[in-house]
């Protein structure tokens, strides 16, 4: 019975040195992972993804995650140019390309970073007044990944991105600048408002002076439709006048002195051109006497029913009296 119990207990340690011989001989390895070996202490190379074969007891591997991670760093107190005390948070973007530098070159990468990036944070801060922290986050974000990355560079990391996340200034900073924008808001308000007015302005006056445009060009195509027509009422009487002959000058004579001689009044002013008229009238009457087509009067009324005289043959008749 103590012999059977014996091999049980020397099988049982067997197969536990054999269990821990296969453990420290073969090692699985992720993708996203690579062993850097050690063997006997010093750095033999790199190895993985998948299984790794190794030395048991001899080689010590360390292994690396290659994937980019990040590096919260917490709320850093920074001056800037200006002289504004500000609190900035930010995160590192970080990822390892050389894994045996990553784990020869740095301790502590996750402290080493922090550490190296509040003191880049500082140096780039100072530079910049509180404006321009507060508008250039991009142009900051890639000033810091640079400093950044000039000193992980020998760690075998590189820094990939950099991103501000919070910036927050002094208390009486932040009332400044809440006057500041209420300041600004109303300068906008009112140089809206004074534009809006003269914007209405011009345009008001536009319009008044296109409204005076339009009325003086159609009071001048209005005087051309009147100077047209008169001259369209010319060229007719002229033509009507042409068609005239001295027979209708006459008769239109006689019927002015029917109605000289039905005026009122006592005096009359005659030119010396009417005796000429007068001598057509007596020429038109003696041919009319002649034709016997017509009964003339030998006498004209004249003024107050009385007779000035009988119209002379040849063609001169007595002008009245005044």
């Amino acid at each position: 019975m103590i012999p059977l119990i014996v091999n049980l207990v020397v099988l049982l340690l067997v197969l536990g040195v054999v269990a821990g011989i296969v453990t420290q001989s073969v090692r699985i390895v992720r993708e996203y992972q690579r062993i850097v070996l050690f063997r006997l202490g010093k750095c033999v190379g790199v190895r993985g993804p998948g299984p790794v074969w190794m030395i048991p007891f001899v080689d010590r591997p360390v292994l690396v995650d290659m994937r980019e991670l990040f590096v919260e760093i917490p709320h850093q107190s920074c001056i800037t140019k200006d002289n504004v005390p500000i609190q900035i948070d930010f995160l590192v973007y970080r990822q390892v390309i050389d894994a045996v530098s990553s784990v020869i070159a740095v301790t502590n990468f996750h402290n080493a970073a922090q550490g190296i990036a509040a003191t880049s944070l500082r140096a780039v801060i100072g530079d910049i007044v509180l404006d321009d922290v507060l508008a250039r986050r991009e142009q900051i974000n890639q000033d810091l990944r640079i400093k950044l990355d000039e000193v992980t560079e020998r760690w075998g990391v590189k820094v990939t991105a950099v991103e501000i996340r919070e910036v927050v200034p002094a208390k009486d900073v932040q009332d400044a600048m809440n006057r500041q924008m209420s300041a600004e808001r109303t300068r906008r308000a009112a140089v809206t408002e004074a534009e809006g007015k003269r914007q209405a302005t011009i345009t008001v006056a536009e319009g008044e002076k296109q409204s005076q445009i339009l009325r003086a060009e159609g009071e001048r195509q209005s005087q051309i439709l009147k100077a047209e027509g008169y001259g369209q009422a010319l060229q007719t009487v002229f033509a009507s006048a042409n068609l005239i002959d001295s027979k209708t000058m006459t008769l239109q004579v006689i019927d002015g002195l029917k109605a000289l001689g039905a005026s009122p009044s006592s005096k009359f002013v005659i030119p010396m051109e009417f005796t000429k008229l007068l001598g057509q009238v007596g020429q038109y009457l003696d041919s009319s006497l002649q034709s016997g087509t017509e009964e003339v009067p030998a006498t004209e009324p004249s003024v107050n029913g009385e007779v000035q005289g009988a119209l002379e043959p040849a063609g001169r008749p007595q002008a009245p009296s005044n």
